[in-house]
């Protein structure tokens, strides 16, 4: 357990918050643990149709690695080994969830914090965040998913420009390269991803959770595609409970009330 972890369930919305602002956020081993935890909480609790991560202190979203427990060089490695298992299985959960993801990114958001921002659905952040990965600045090697992950959001030139430059992009430079959805004015913030989550969380839960798997199934090589699963989600949408109601809704020009059955 971690106090820099922090979460709230307000359903419809959970929210995921890396309160490090000392180090800008910058996330420790035990942090990425207690992070795969709260996403496996949030995935199994059926009154949160929608999770927000952000990161806590008004200055960051979140940063690279906490280094500051690595102390001598054995303590490095085993530290490094399971940093790296933590933040493997914190960012499996955190893609993999079966409810949208949005990451409300305020100020810098540098290194894992764009890892971490790839790994949400939807990307909305403030007119005043940075963006960087500077590993090339560091000697650091990525992973391939990694950077698979960033080239299917970017694309392949815009991937190798910020890997080769390793600078900071500006709010704008990101919005147009794709690397986030929406740029708003920073008091904003706040309560347009309020609003935007809300918005998600009225609709079909089980439609969205059958979206996202079909979306993420196409990311993956065609032999590796889970295909029978995808069709097993959109019969269940069919013959749920929620599809009677949305049907009924709109012939009565109503809002439809989902239970996600």
């Amino acid at each position: 357990m971690t106090d820099k972890m922090l979460f709230e369930a307000e359903p419809p919305i959970g929210t995921m918050i890396f309160n490090n602002p000392a180090r800008h956020n910058a996330v420790s081993s035990d942090m990425w643990a207690r992070a795969a935890e709260i996403m496996s909480d949030f995935s199994q609790n059926p009154a949160v149709r929608v999770v927000v991560v952000t990161g806590a202190g008004g200055r960051a979203f979140v940063s690279g690695a906490d280094i500051s427990k690595f102390e001598d060089e054995r303590a490095n490695a085993e530290a490094e080994e399971a940093y790296h298992a933590h933040t493997a299985a914190a960012r499996d959960r955190l893609v993999n969830c079966p409810k949208p993801t949005i990451a409300k990114i305020r100020g810098y958001c540098i290194g894992g914090g764009v890892a971490t921002a790839l790994g949400c659905d939807i990307r909305i952040c403030s007119d005043n965040s940075r963006f960087a990965v500077p590993a090339s600045k560091l000697g650091l090697g990525y992973d391939y998913d990694g950077i698979r992950r960033l080239v299917d959001v970017v694309g392949p030139s815009f991937a190798k420009e910020i890997f080769y430059t390793a600078r900071q992009f500006s709010a704008e430079e990101a919005k147009g390269m794709g690397l986030v959805d929406r740029v708003v004015p920073e008091p904003e913030l706040d309560g347009y991803v309020r609003d935007y989550a809300l918005t998600i969380a009225a609709n079909a839960p089980m439609t969205m959770h059958a979206a996202k798997t079909s979306i993420l199934e196409s990311l993956k090589d065609p032999a590796d595609r889970d295909l029978a699963l995808c069709e097993r989600l959109v019969d269940a949408c069919n013959a749920s409970q929620d599809h009677v109601e949305g049907r009924t809704a709109f012939m009565e020009k109503r809002k439809p009330k989902f239970v996600g059955r």
